[in-house]
C-alpha cells in the first residue's frame, strides 16, 4: 500500500477530533474497595488521595471509598494505611458513562511505623511472584500500538518473549515451545485463549478474551511458584472486573477485525453481571477482496458475581469461541492455493463457578471448572482429495481448592489441590504421507476415545528473615493416569535480598514438569510410555527504582530441558521445535506428534534480559523498553545439537506514548528481532536432515503508531483511534516454504506490509 493512502485516516481522525460536541456533564466518580492482599480482608481507614488534586477520601468500615465530582481525565491514586506498603495506581480513567470501581490490594509492611515510606510505588511486589513477573492493567493493554486491544499481543513486547510468526499470538517464552504456556482466566485454567488455535499448542492469530472486562493481567516468564504446574515456561493469569452495580449500561465497538456489543449492570442486591458478544468481519473483507478462503469467528462471554455476605462471594464465568473457514475452489489456481492451507473449524468454551470465603487470617477459593475444545480440520490436495483429516474433542472437568494464610512475622502460607477428569476423542488420518525430509508417515484412519485423571497438590511458604531477606519455598506433586510414569515431584524456591528501599536482588531455582499433549498420546498407543517433560530453571535478577514511576530490571536465566518428547522415527525431531504455526503440510504435521514418540529430547535456553519501564504519572509520558539476548539449542534422538526453531538471539522492543490532555493521546512501538532458524530447500523441494535449522530468515523490524481521541457527553463517552502497524512498510520475511507448482522457494516477504486500522467504541 502506498504511504500516501494512509493520510486520509489521519485527516479523518484529526477532522473529527476538532469537533467538541456539547457536553452537559464533565465530571465523574472514582470508587472502590481496599483489601489486604494476603487475607482479602477489607481495610477501613485507608487514605485514598487523588494525586495532582486536593481531593481524596478514607475507606469506611466496609473498606469502601468514593471520590465524586472529579473532572473527566486520567488520574493517579495513592493509597496508604499504617502497617501497609503505600501503593500508587496509574491509568485511572474518569469518564461520564460510568463510575470507576476499583479493587485495591495492599501488602503488609514489615518495617516499623516510624520508618514507613509514604511516597508509594507504582509497582506492586508480590512475595509469591518474586522474579520474572510483569503486571499490565486494562488501560495499558488497550492503548498498546499494533496490539488490536489483544491481551497476548500486549505482553509480546515484554522481555524474553519472541514471536513464532508475524501476525500470530504464539507465545515463545525464553526459548520454550508455544505449548509450554499456561492460561488462567478467573481461576479457571483454559487450554487456549486464541481463535483458530493450534491443537496441543494454544497459539493462534487473535485472542478471544474481551479486553473490556479485563481488570489486570499478571505474566510470569519463569520462576513461577508451585501453585501452577503442568507447564514449563510461563503463566498468564487474567483477572476480570465485575459489572457495574449502579445501573444497566453497555458498550458498542467496531475495530480493525471485529464488532461487538457489551451489556452490564446490577444483579439482585449485591451482585452484578456482564454479557458480551463479538463477530469478526474478516470474512466480508476477504470475500470482497477476492480471497480464495474466508475465516470468520464469534466469541461470547457471560460473567456474574454475587456477594452472599461480608465473608462469602460467588462468581460464575462462561466464555466461548466459534471459528470457521470457508474455501472457494472456483478454479485450478484457487484449488492449488487452498491445498496449502489446513482448514479448521473449532468450538471452544470454558466455564467455572468460584466460591471465595474469608476467615480472618486468610481466605479460601474453590472452583468447579469445565473446558472443551473441538477440532475439525482437513487439508486437501489441488484435486480436493484428503491428505490429512482430524476430528478431535478434548475436555477437562476440574475441582480446585486454594487456601492462603497470613502468619505472624510477615509470613504467608498457601496450599491447595486440583483434581481433573480428562476425556478426549480423536479421529486421525494421514495415510502414506512423505515429508520434505523423505520420511513416510502412515497413520491409517483411527478412532481413539480415552478417559483419564490428573491430580495436583502443592504447599508454599514465604517468610521474611534477618530483616532484609524474603525466602519463598514450596513443593508440588502432579499425577497423570494416562502415562506410565504417573507422578512427579517439583520443588521450587527463591530468595530476595532488599538491598535498600529502592533496590532488591532475587535468585530463583526450581523444577518444572509438563505432561504430554493429548493428541500426542492419541497418535500412537506406544506414546503412553512418555514421561513428563522436565525443565530446571535458574534465575538471578536485580531491580532498582529510579523514580517511584520508573524502574529498571536485569535478569539472567538458564533452562535445562530433559525427557522432552522426540520422534522415534524422525530422529532429528524434538517436539520443542513445533507448535508455532497452523500445523499443516508446510510443517510436515510435526506438532501433532504422529508416530512413535520417546522421552529422549533435551535442550538448553540461556540468556539475559533488560527492562526499563515508565508508568503514567504526573509526567504524562509512559513507556517500556526491553532487550533480550539469548540462545536456545535442542538435541533429538540423533544426539546432534541444533538451534531451536524459535531461537532469536536478539530481541529489542521500545514503545510508549504521551497523553496531551483528556482528549488526545499519541503512542508508538518499535520492534526488532533477529531471524529464526529454518531448514533450506533443495532444488527439488526436499530438505536435508544435515542442514536442519542451519539457515536463518531475515531479521524482522517494524514501527507501529497509534492516535487516540476521547469525547465525553452527558451520559456516554466515545473513543476513536487510528492504529497503523509497520508504518514504513518493511516487508520482512514471515517464513520460508516451497511452492510445488512453480518449483521455487517462497520467503513470504510480502506477507506483512503496512496494516492501517481505525476503531470506534461508544460506552453508555
Amino acid at each position: 500500500m502506498n504511504r500516501i493512502r494512509l493520510l486520509p485516516l489521519f485527516f479523518l481522525l484529526l477532522a473529527i477530533g476538532q469537533i467538541d460536541f456539547a457536553q452537559e456533564n464533565d465530571v465523574g466518580t472514582i470508587s472502590g474497595v481496599v483489601v489486604n492482599h494476603m487475607t482479602q480482608e477489607r481495610l477501613p481507614s485507608a487514605n485514598v488521595q487523588v494525586l495532582s488534586t486536593q481531593r481524596g477520601a478514607a475507606t469506611d468500615p466496609d473498606g469502601r471509598f468514593a471520590v465524586k465530582d472529579l473532572p473527566i481525565g486520567t488520574y493517579q491514586l495513592k493509597v496508604s494505611l499504617v502497617g501497609y506498603q503505600t501503593l500508587v495506581l496509574t491509568d485511572v480513567v474518569v469518564a461520564v458513562s460510568r463510575a470507576v470501581d476499583l479493587r485495591i490490594e495492599l501488602m503488609q509492611s514489615s518495617v516499623d511505623i516510624e520508618t514507613i515510606e509514604v511516597t508509594g510505588s507504582y509497582f506492586r511486589k508480590d512475595p509469591s511472584e518474586p522474579v520474572s513477573t510483569q503486571r499490565l492493567s486494562y488501560e495499558e493493554i488497550r492503548r498498546a500500538p499494533g496490539g488490536f486491544e489483544d491481551v497476548v499481543r500486549a505482553i509480546s513486547v515484554l522481555p524474553g518473549v519472541a514471536q513464532a510468526q508475524p501476525g500470530r499470538n504464539d507465545l515463545v517464552v525464553r526459548g520454550g515451545a508455544p505449548s509450554e504456556n499456561l492460561y488462567v482466566l478467573d481461576n479457571v485454567q483454559i487450554p487456549s485463549i486464541n481463535h483458530f488455535g493450534t491443537q496441543g499448542a494454544g497459539g493462534g492469530p487473535l485472542s478471544y478474551i474481551n479486553l473490556d472486562f479485563v481488570r489486570e493481567t499478571s505474566f510470569s516468564t519463569g520462576g513461577f511458584g508451585v501453585r501452577y504446574g503442568d507447564k514449563l515456561s510461563s503463566v498468564l493469569t487474567i483477572d476480570l472486573q465485575n459489572g457495574r452495580e449502579d445501573r444497566v449500561g453497555g458498550k458498542a465497538t467496531i475495530s480493525a477485525t471485529q464488532f461487538g456489543l457489551d451489556c452490564q449492570g446490577p444483579l439482585f442486591d449485591g451482585g452484578s453481571f456482564v454479557v458480551s458478544a463479538r463477530r469478526s468481519y474478516l470474512d466480508l473483507i476477504f470475500e470482497a477482496a477476492g480471497f480464495n478462503f474466508v475465516p470468520e469467528y464469534y466469541d461470547f462471554l457471560v460473567r456474574a458475581t454475587y456477594t452472599l455476605d461480608g465473608a462469602n462471594e460467588l462468581t460464575f464465568l462462561g466464555i466461548g469461541a466459534i471459528d470457521n473457514v470457508r474455501f472457494f475452489n472456483n478454479d485450478a489456481e484457487a484449488r492449488f492455493e487452498n491445498s496449502r492451507i489446513l482448514g479448521t473449524e473449532q468450538r471452544q468454551y470454558a466455564s467455572g463457578i468460584t466460591w471465595r470465603h474469608l476467615f480472618g487470617s486468610g481466605f479460601a477459593t474453590f472452583t468447579l471448572g469445565q473446558s472443551l475444545v473441538r477440532y475439525n480440520g482437513a487439508q486437501r490436495d489441488s484435486l480436493q482429495r484428503p491428505i490429512f483429516t482430524n476430528t478431535s474433542r478434548e475436555s477437562e472437568t476440574s475441582l480446585r481448592g486454594d487456601m492462603a494464610f497470613q502468619l505472624p512475622g510477615a509470613s504467608e502460607l498457601s496450599f491447595g489441590a486440583d483434581l481433573k477428569r480428562v476425556r478426549f476423542n480423536t479421529q486421525l488420518a494421514l495415510p502414506g504421507y512423505v515429508t520434505t525430509f523423505g520420511d513416510t508417515i502412515d497413520v491409517q484412519p483411527t478412532n481413539i476415545s480415552t478417559t483419564g485423571y490428573k491430580f495436583a497438590g502443592y504447599t508454599q511458604i514465604s517468610k521474611r528473615i534477618l530483616g532484609s531477606f524474603i525466602l519463598t519455598g514450596g513443593v508440588r506433586l502432579d499425577y497423570f493416569s494416562l502415562i506410565d510414569r504417573k507422578s512427579t515431584l517439583a520443588p521450587r524456591g527463591s530468595l530476595t535480598y532488599e538491598i535498600s528501599d529502592l533496590t532488591s536482588m532475587t535468585a530463583s531455582v526450581g523444577t518444572y514438569y509438563q505432561n504430554p499433549s493429548y493428541v500426542w498420546l492419541a497418535s500412537n498407543p506406544v506414546n503412553s510410555a512418555l514421561k513428563a517433560a522436565r525443565a530446571e530453571q535458574y534465575i538471578l535478577g536485580i531491580e532498582h527504582l529510579l523514580r517511584v514511576d520508573l524502574k529498571v530490571r536485569i535478569e539472567g536465566f538458564l533452562k535445562k530441558y530433559t525427557d522432552y518428547p522426540a520422534s522415534g522415527s524422525r530422529t532429528y525431531l524434538v517436539l520443542a521445535n513445533t507448535g508455532g504455526g497452523y500445523g499443516g503440510a508446510d510443517e510436515n504435521y510435526e506438532s501433532y506428534g504422529l508416530g512413535p514418540l520417546v522421552s529422549g529430547g533435551s535442550g538448553e535456553a540461556r540468556g539475559i534480559e533488560f527492562l526499563l519501564q515508565k508508568k503514567l504519572s504526573e509526567i504524562p509520558l509512559y513507556g517500556l523498553m526491553s532487550l533480550t539476548i539469548s540462545k536456545t539449542n535442542y538435541r533429538a534422538l540423533d544426539g546432534v545439537e541444533r538451534p531451536g526453531s524459535y531461537d532469536q538471539e536478539l530481541i529489542f522492543n521500545i514503545g510508549g506514548g504521551y497523553r496531551f490532555d483528556e482528549k488526545w493521546e499519541l503512542s508508538s512501538k518499535f520492534r526488532y528481532a533477529s531471524g529464526q532458524p529454518y531448514t533450506p530447500f533443495n532444488p527439488d523441494g526436499t530438505q536435508n536432515v544435515k542442514a536442519y535449522n542451519s539457515a536463518r530468515v531475515k531479521s524482522a523490524h517494524s514501527l507501529d503508531v497509534r492516535v487516540d481521541r476521547r469525547w465525553n457527553f452527558s451520559s456516554w463517552n466515545l473513543i476513536a483511534y487510528v492504529d497503523i502497524q509497520n508504518i514504513y512498510n518493511n516487508k520482512f520475511s514471515g517464513g520460508v516454504r516451497w511452492n510445488a507448482r512453480e518449483k521455487r522457494v517462497e520467503t513470504n516477504e510480502n506477507a506483512i506490509g503496512i496494516l492501517p486500522s481505525i476503531g470506534v467504541s461508544a460506552e453508555f
